[in-house]
């Protein structure tokens, strides 16, 4: 599998650890010290990223595109005064870069749109999240290849054909450093709709690191995933669930992050490499457990050995029960006790 670099140390694809990405998105709820508290825990719980959205409101929704979802209820009846209240600074971002070279945990951020992506370059990044809501945006897609980073697009929404025409288009500028996300673009998803064997799909269909971007509660889907062969989870993350704002009731707190991770971690080195082989672990159940060819009863030399002087038997050291039609017929060259594991010498 192609491997795509994060960064001068990391790796999504490959042999390479599953990247975690803590979301953090909007829930700084445009306060710096929360953002930097969220920083912190998202180090702490073991995450490997945390990322931001950027956007300016105007540019992303029109004023009369009203609130949607599970929560709209508590939030503004538009979207456009919702999102507004969730813009930082270039500075502010800048800052927040900053924060997390020192913590040792990348930033990573979602683009809207072309003069953001310009404002996160400035700003500094290895990669560009593009949002699933925008992966039929070509012209921002082509726009962002061209500046030659790796780029994570999630494909929630949108057929195969739409994922086609997105790599296709990052491609034609002569990108190939793309990892796709396999979302469902639901807030929060149920777990029984997670379709994750669209995973699989993927990394048939395109060659590319996948991974998932999971909006489900808990940790069944983002594990699940990741025996699929996800390279990369992306989870919504908070400090407290109890917070007002648009993800703060979908997102992993620190307890549930950590917990995750660390469940990441044990399953990653249990799939293996997919070759069916008899591991170190099992050598000596083999020899003990599985069965030989033994003497049944004495057996004198010279003696032609029959079917009924025979018994399958544990240990598994000698010669196995699928060889058994190459036995019967044979002759003893020596004298064989009762219970005695049966060997080529023995016979001819």
């Amino acid at each position: 599998m192609k491997e795509i670099p994060l960064g001068s140390s990391r790796f999504i694809g490959g042999n390479h650890p599953c990247i975690v990405v803590a979301e953090i998105g909007m829930n700084h709820n445009g306060e710096l010290k929360l953002a930097r508290q969220m920083i912190d825990s998202a180090k702490d719980c073991g995450a490997d990223a945390v990322k931001f959205q950027i956007f300016t409101a105007e540019k992303l929704v029109t004023k009369g595109a009203k609130t949607y979802g599970a929560i709209k209820d508590h939030l503004p009846e538009y979207q456009q005064e919702m999102y507004k209240k969730y813009e930082l600074a270039e500075d502010e971002y800048r800052a927040l870069r900053d924060y997390c070279d020192e913590k040792g945990i990348l930033f990573l951020a979602s683009v809207f749109d072309e003069e953001n992506a310009d404002l996160l370059e400035r700003v500094g990044t290895c990669a560009y999240k593009i949002a699933s809501c925008d992966i039929t945006h070509l012209p921002m897609l082509r726009y962002i290849a061209r500046k030659n980073k790796p780029i994570i697009l999630s494909t929630g929404m949108s057929t195969l054909d739409e994922v086609r025409d997105a790599v296709e288009a990052i491609k034609s500028e002569g990108n190939e450093q793309i990892v796709l996300t396999h979302c469902i673009s639901s807030y929060p998803a149920e777990i029984d709709k997670s379709n994750l064997r669209a995973i699989t799909t993927l990394k048939e269909e395109f060659g590319l690191p996948v991974g998932y971007s999971d909006h489900t509660p808990g940790e069944v889907s983002a594990i699940s995933a990741v025996t699929l062969g996800a390279k990369l989870i992306e989870k919504h993350f908070t400090t407290d669930k109890s917070l007002p704002g648009v993800d703060h009731h979908l997102s992993m707190d620190p307890k549930d992050m950590k917990q995750m991770i660390d469940d990441i971690h044990l399953i990653e080195p249990g799939l293996g490499t997919g070759e069916k082989v008899v591991t170190e672990a099992e050598k000596e159940t083999r020899a003990m457990a599985r069965r030989s060819i033994i003497s049944k009863t004495d057996i004198p030399a010279g003696t032609t050995i029959s079917k009924e002087m025979l018994i399958i038997k544990r240990p598994g050291t000698g010669i196995a029960p699928k060889y058994l039609d190459r036995v019967v017929g044979k002759i003893a060259v020596k004298d064989i006790g009762a219970e005695v594991l049966i060997s080529e010498e023995m016979l001819r």
